[in-house]
């Protein structure tokens, strides 16, 4: 391969590429890292692949910072693991390298063979070629701008047609995941484009409606405490969503129940809907279809029947499987006998009824099931775990006391903790609810705006949207007098006066916010300290009629 040497790090390499935004030199909110799986969205570890540019592209050494080749558009980039390096191969041509990226400064990049919703996958931004510390694999990482990312995002984890409203919603949630993630599952990127962490699938999904949410709800989070918040969000929660405690096991220790988040707690659709702890008000909310904002799901309530022979073959599988989690007490082994089933009981469950503790009663044992995605993972029909862990159990007996049927009765799909989808959709397009009330009905009090951060002896730089027209600066301790900052290309100062004991300072900015993109600029201080946008405050109730 011909070498010609540039004078840029790879970061302004990144830069050339027009769909990177400059603003990822003022903070730490610019690039995602996506690792890209396979067409069926299982391996994202590779040995062989192809790539190409729509346009010309550039091969890029990171280390020496020199352009290796620029390929024409279309042509193939062949590229293979090795136990020394990646070989690349372009017209016969190739090299085995170690630390590159791949950018089409002037079109997107592509993987051959790789389909997304039926279409060819290209991408946004540049490609990077990770191989293991053991040789025995490399990933494919496409390092995008984040609202580019957030594109390629909003219309794949939620339909269109749920309106404007709901896909700004969404658009945040999708932000804040990113931004601040439960658990990062790989050192060598932050997310996988499928449904274990969010569904991306890139430029050639991206519709006008999702798009304008994204740009619309630029710069935007969801925050409680000045902290961005884990936002999480389900399909459906079936009426009442669930508290995060009761639903996950923390994420490093896989104590469960896990800490309690209080942006992140039961919520029910209207507030007449009782708490669902109780044996007898589940199964009364789940066998029949209250309305709620999730009424329009197909997965709003469901049902599952086995005839207990099956479910008995079931288990033997799914119990050895889950035990190997460490939610199973006592672990069920392949050797072990799993006797007939006795019995079926939810031991606990949460407010909205979601099982927490199941315990299954076999003529061998008794087992003690934990945690909503075990669960829905042990009690499996056709293959396929349970859409929910709201469920009630039911068993049909013969004349001698036996099970022969069991039935599950259920409601919701996914988790149900944060915001649900359909629900998001329902209280958009019927209840006409613009996307930070929907938020605030799901992720209890919180705020919205721009993501935290500490200003010190550097110029920082933030973009942001204002959907209700109002804006102030919070600064954190600040322990300064005034602050400095450049509003929409206009130099403003501002006195800050605190008490004594007062934490936080808010200056209103809303009579200087223009209606679309405004943007501002924190000037450096002699002290450093945490500042952030609010855009809307914490808000507790819906501004409609709860009970429509």
């Amino acid at each position: 391969m011909g070498a010609k040497i540039i004078k840029l790090v790879l970061f302004f390499i990144l830069l050339a590429c027009s769909q990177l935004s400059i603003i990822a030199q003022d903070s730490d909110y610019g690039l995602v890292r996506v690792g890209i799986t396979d067409n069926k969205f299982q391996n994202v570890l590779r040995q062989n692949i192809i790539l190409y540019g729509t346009a010309d592209c550039d091969i890029c050494d990171k280390a020496t910072k020199k352009v290796l080749t620029r390929v024409p558009a279309n042509s193939d980039i062949v590229v293979r693991n090795n136990l020394t390096g990646i070989d690349v191969i372009v017209n016969n041509t190739g090299a085995t390298l170690r630390d590159f990226v791949i950018v089409c400064p002037t079109g997107l990049l592509g993987v051959r063979d790789l389909k997304r919703k039926g279409e060819p996958a290209v991408y946004h931004g540049a490609f990077e070629l990770i191989q293991k510390p053991d040789h025995k694999g490399f990933y494919l990482v496409n390092l995008v701008e984040l609202q580019e990312y957030l594109k390629g995002v909003v219309p794949n984890e939620m339909p269109v047609r749920f309106g404007l409203e709901a896909l700004k919603a969404q658009t945040v949630a999708a932000r804040n995941y990113v931004l601040a993630p439960r658990k990062k599952a790989y050192d060598e990127f932050d997310v996988v484009d499928s449904v274990a962490s969010q569904v991306y699938y890139g430029a050639n999904t991206e519709t006008d409606i999702s798009t304008r949410a994204v740009m619309e709800t630029d710069g935007v989070v969801a925050l409680y405490d000045n902290e961005m918040i884990l936002a999480l969000y389900s399909s459906t929660a079936g009426g009442y969503t669930e508290s995060y405690a009761n639903a996950f096991s923390d994420p490093n220790s896989k104590m469960f129940p896990s800490e309690h988040k209080p942006y992140l707690i039961a919520v029910p659709d209207k507030e007449e809907f009782p708490k669902l702890n109780e044996e007898e008000k589940a199964k009364d909310f789940y066998s029949q279809k209250t309305p709620s904002y999730d009424i329009e799901s197909p997965y709003y309530r469901w049902q599952k029947e086995w005839a207990v022979g099956e479910l008995e073959n079931i288990l033997k599988k799914t119990l050895v499987a889950q035990s190997k989690t460490g939610f199973i007490t006592p672990a069920f082994k392949s050797t072990d006998e799993l006797g007939n089933i006795k019995d079926i009981k939810v031991m606990k469950r949460g407010e909205s009824g979601k099982a927490i503790e199941v315990e299954l009663m076999t003529t061998k044992g008794c087992y003690r099931i934990s945690k909503e995605l075990v669960i829905r993972r042990v009690f499996q029909k056709d293959g396929i775990s349970l859409p929910s862990a709201n469920v009630v159990f039911e068993k049909k007996l013969d004349n001698y006391g036996n099970v022969t049927d069991i039935t599950a009765y259920g409601g919701g799909f996914g988790h149900g903790v944060g915001m649900s989808q359909y629900g998001a959709g329902y209280m958009a397009t019927k209840l006409n609810q613009p996307y930070y009330n929907i938020l605030r009905h799901y992720y209890t009090g919180i705020c919205l705006g721009t993501p935290p951060v500490e200003i010190w002896n550097e110029a920082l730089r933030q973009t942001f949207w204002a959907p209700a027209g109002r804006a102030s600066i919070v600064l954190i301790d600040p322990g300064v007098s005034k602050i400095k900052v450049i509003l929409n290309g206009k130099e403003r100062e501002f006195n800050v006066s605190k008490s004594l004991f007062q934490k936080e300072v808010k200056i209103d900015i809303s009579r200087y916010i223009e209606d679309g993109e405004n943007n501002i600029v924190f000037c450096p201080n002699e002290r450093m300290m945490k500042v952030y946008i609010e855009l809307v405050e914490k808000y507790s109730q819906l501004e409609s009629d709860r009970s429509e």
